[in-house]
């Protein structure tokens, strides 16, 4: 999986905030302020391979301008290695870049303070989450995409839950194309395998 500084590369399998729940943050920092807090953050923490993806061009070094004109997607995503594993947080929460940033600085922080205080095995088990999803390339089996079971084989039991998914996963009923073309390959898929 590529990860672009620019434009915004949004974690996979992340949910986004709805423009409209966006909110005003009563962060005091500025772009540049909160970007170089970012970075040494993520130091302090000893991640590597940091990339800030946003929606605002890159300078000649590669990271975001300081000064921007008001873009449509304020949101931010940090992508580093941190023990071995690569890590990502976003957020999309607040209406300015530089305060999604700085909400990212402050949870970094706070799992930097987990291993202040005494608890570090916790951090490891809280970093878990920050995990970088898989690649949307890599393909699912049917059945992971149809949520069964590695042994399932019964044909009746497969369209069964086709079914759920579909009505749940078409267009017409609040899915998406892709989430129906992936159930349906697998359906194919299974019809296949187990005629």
């Amino acid at each position: 999986m590529t990860i672009t500084a620019y434009p915004l590369h949004w974690p996979t399998g992340r949910k986004r905030t709805e423009h409209y729940r966006r909110a005003r943050a009563k962060f005091e920092t500025s772009f540049a302020l909160a970007r170089d807090e970012l970075i040494a953050e993520v130091r302090r923490l000893g991640g590597r391979n940091l990339v800030i993806s946003t929606n605002i061009p890159l300078r000649q070094d590669g990271l975001p301008y300081a000064t921007y004109k008001k873009i449509e997607d304020e949101g931010v995503a940090v992508y580093f290695s941190y023990d071995g594993q690569s890590m990502s947080f976003a957020c999309d929460r607040w209406d300015w870049v530089e305060h999604n940033m700085q909400a990212i600085v402050k949870t970094i922080d706070a799992l930097r303070g987990i291993a202040r205080w005494g608890t570090g095995d916790m951090m490891k088990a809280a970093f878990t989450g920050f995990t970088a999803l898989p690649s949307p390339e890599a393909k699912r089996t049917w059945r992971e995409a149809l949520g069964l079971h590695a042994g399932e084989r019964n044909m009746e039991i497969v369209r069964a839950a086709y079914r759920r998914l579909a009505s749940s996963a078409h267009p017409d009923k609040g899915g998406s194309h892709d989430a129906m073309t992936e159930l349906n390959a697998a359906l194919a898929e299974a019809e296949k395998e187990l005629k």
